[in-house]
């Protein structure tokens, strides 16, 4: 399964330069990185980047992440994964960038 991380783009080019990340402020202030899945990513960005210049969206396999990945309830009763350790250039599987348009964020044509 894919799940995802934004990123500011300050913040991807301090893990594509240090190899790992203990996340943004918010990770590091609740103990977890936060991911989204695809059908929650859309409101993820809106809740807590609108407005935001252009992120990166990065694309991990939640299977590869072992057991410091913990499906736990948050927003609206719905899991989300957190990962409970650091997060690793090697753990990303692609990025992309999410440009600000007209009417938001431009996701990927495969995020529903």
């Amino acid at each position: 399964m894919l799940i995802y991380k934004v990123f500011q783009e300050s913040e991807w080019a301090d893990l594509v330069q240090n190899g790992e990340t203990e996340g943004a402020p918010v990770d590091l202030a609740d103990g977890y990185i936060h991911f989204s899945t695809a059908e929650q990513l859309r409101e993820t960005v809106a809740k807590h980047f609108a407005g935001s210049p252009t992120l990166v969206l990065v694309t991990i396999d939640a299977d590869t992440l072992g057991e410091a990945l913990k499906w736990e309830v948050s927003r609206g009763g719905k899991e989300f994964p957190h990962l409970y350790r650091k997060l690793k250039r090697s753990d990303a599987v692609a990025h992309a960038l999410l440009p600000m348009g007209e009417n938001g964020h431009v996701f990927p044509d495969d995020i529903p």
